[in-house]
């Protein structure tokens, strides 16, 4: 078994479900065209550190992203369908806390951690709506 907690995130992860997801995107703003496009795929999600930089790639068969932070410290965002938000990522405990903020001042909160099964647990909320994802280790 690998380490839990933040340092537990570390490594490549394959998507193994989900659910609400579409839902949360539309709650996001996200058009139908990218929405239905999103249905089909399965990430795959490298998180790596170096000297306190995190990096996060998602890689598909249609494009990869990736973006950069230090914990705690504000960036700016371009999200996978587009979208340039602000974003803040705190490691709260053995979570990790995904704070976007767009233009319209739309907010979501994506938290990350390792579950009892040693799978990444993904909890996405904006608005009144909640989804969840989860990965394995690759």
């Amino acid at each position: 078994m690998a380490s839990s907690g933040i340092q537990g995130l570390k490594g490549t992860w394959d998507y193994v479900d989900g659910e609400h997801f579409d839902e949360y995107m539309k709650e996001l703003g996200v058009g139908f065209a990218t929405r239905m496009a999103a249905k089909g795929i399965k990430s795959r999600l490298v998180i790596s550190e170096n000297n306190g930089k995190w990096t996060v790639r998602s890689e598909t068969s249609l494009k990869t992203a990736s973006y950069d932070f230090t914990p705690g410290v504000e960036f700016d965002e371009t999200t996978p369908d587009g979208r340039e938000v602000k974003s803040t990522i705190k490691f709260e405990g053995n979570k990790w806390v995904h704070t976007t903020i767009d233009k319209d001042g739309k907010k979501s909160v994506v938290t990350r951690h390792i579950d009892d099964k040693d799978q990444q647990m993904i909890d996405m909320e904006c608005g009144s709506v909640k989804a969840r994802r989860w990965y394995k280790r690759a």
